[in-house]
């Protein structure tokens, strides 16, 4: 481990002890630095490294402080890091299979805390996607939509920023399958309703059915394609 790597992990470990919680203002530099026993230098490259993984904030005149550490905020590299992938297939298989595995999961687990008035969002999403199943581009927007609300209903948001990461890495293959299969927006629309409807009745084992069934779908047809060699960018 670098001196940089251990400045940075000491500063990680004030913070998760609670020495600064979420919003405090760090000391200012020469005293972080005597603190922890690192030269000036150190401890800014520290700093510096923590600000880039969001977890303080630099205020110019101000000081730096603790972010409010929040899932989304911390996680939202991730999505930036997973679009550096979109030419490499196997990563998209792999990311398609995280997607398999944790998604039908988050619809079980929404289905025992939804409410009424987000299965009615979830429904809406529905609704406009049945209106759009002959416009790949805005049926796929819908679909996001539609998977975005079920994760949230589970009140989980490291969860909903996990998939919404992984999601977005393929929302591009979600539109090719509209592109180049005229079935495809049917059937999509068949699985989007089986998981409504499972979560409609709060039946937690029939809506990781229905999601497992939908996810397995798509990575299928994703594996084919690619076999194929067909191009998934859009560009």
């Amino acid at each position: 481990m670098s001196l940089t790597d251990k400045a940075i992990a000491q500063i990680r470990e004030l913070i998760r002890t609670g020495a600064l919680p979420p919003g405090s203002k760090l000391p200012p530099e020469p005293d972080l630095a005597a603190q922890l026993g690192l030269s000036r230098n150190l401890a800014r490259e520290a700093v510096k490294a923590l600000a880039v993984a969001r977890v303080l904030e630099v205020r110019q005149g101000d000081g730096t402080y603790v972010t409010s550490l929040q899932p989304s905020l911390l996680l939202e590299g991730l999505g930036g890091a997973v679009e550096l992938l979109q030419g490499d297939s196997a990563a998209l298989q792999d990311l398609m299979e995280v997607r398999r595995l944790l998604e039908p999961v988050a619809t079980a687990l929404a289905a025992t805390r939804i409410n009424d008035a987000q299965l009615a969002e979830i429904k809406g999403h529905l609704d406009a996607m049945r209106e759009a199943r002959d416009e790949p581009e805005r049926l796929t927007a819908h679909d996001a939509a539609f998977h975005h609300a079920v994760v949230s209903a589970t009140g989980n948001e490291t969860l909903l920023t996990l998939l919404e990461s992984i999601s977005g890495r393929t929302l591009r293959a979600r539109i090719w399958r509209g592109l180049l299969d005229a079935q495809a927006s049917d059937r999509t629309l068949a699985e989007h309703e089986a998981i409504f409807n499972a979560l409609s009745t709060r039946d937690a084992a029939l809506s990781q059915a229905a999601a497992l069934l939908h996810v397995s779908n798509t990575e299928q047809w994703l594996r084919e394609h690619l076999r194929s060699g067909e191009a998934l960018s859009l560009r």
